[in-house]
């Protein structure tokens, strides 16, 4: 489910799902976290590159497992959803987006540190299209990016953007021609590996805190609000509805 490669000083990690859009599943969740730890601990190796495989990014959750029960089991004890979202990090990480990245697969895209997309890919956090919220990190990480009004007709419309649009908001830094993406992505890797590494962590290190000092709590108070969430009789209309092809009907309670 997870393919892991080195190119020279930079490790690529690949989600090899395209029959399953590249969803996580509890398989991938832990395949991703394992890539990470070997990319990490590798001390010849000084940054990375996440992609999926085909057409798609990622959708994110595997909804059948949600409704299998296999929720809880999406979420790694070091890195939260996809092994990846609350991961801590040392060395930089470049996402490379061929086609959508939706729901949980764009905040995975959020959660590294540069972005770089197709022409075709959209971004987007449609999560309330399913009685669920954007709870790997979005609801804080995008209005931090795109600014509050922005982030708030994507949270509560669940209508995503477009690559160009995303690239004007700050969301991703590089627009390629569809199918040029992981050569891109790899391309900004050489550049940052051709610098100094222990300088390039530290000053990641020291620029990420200076936009994280409240995730904790951020954290937190999307822990709570997904737990009223889930405990809704909507919650579980919303995958369900998605799997037999159907519009749902909610309830609101």
């Amino acid at each position: 489910m997870i393919d892991y490669e080195v190119r020279g000083r930079v490790a690529l990690i690949t989600i090899d799902r395209p029959e399953a859009s590249n969803t996580i599943d509890p398989g991938t969740a832990a395949g991703i976290e394992a890539a990470l730890d070997r990319f990490e601990a590798n001390t010849e190796l000084w940054a990375g590159v996440l992609t999926g495989r085909g057409s798609v990014f990622s959708l994110g959750a595997d909804l059948h497992s949600i409704v299998a029960g296999q929720g809880p089991e999406l979420l790694t004890e070091r890195g939260g959803f996809a092994g990846l979202v609350r991961r801590p990090r040392v060395k930089p990480l470049i996402a490379a987006v061929e086609g959508p990245a939706l729901a949980g697969g764009c905040e995975m895209a959020m959660a590294c540190d540069l972005v770089v997309a197709s022409e075709s890919s959209v971004f987007g956090l449609p999560d309330v299209k399913r009685s669920m919220i954007a709870a790997s990190g979005g609801l804080f990480r995008l209005p931090r990016t795109v600014g509050t009004k922005v982030a708030l007709e994507m949270i509560l419309t669940g209508d995503s953007i477009s690559a160009p649009r995303a690239l004007e908001l700050g969301l991703i830094n590089q627009v390629a021609p569809n199918g040029t993406v992981l050569e891109a992505a790899l391309n900004l890797a050489e550049r940052i590996v051709g610098n100094a590494p222990i300088a390039v962590w530290e000053s990641r290190r020291v620029a990420i805190a200076a936009v994280e000092f409240y995730d904790d709590l951020l954290w937190n108070e999307t822990a709570r609000a997904a737990g009223r969430v889930a405990a809704s009789e909507d919650f579980s209309e919303g995958p369900r509805s998605w799997i037999e092809g159907r519009r749902p009907y909610w309830q609101g309670q």
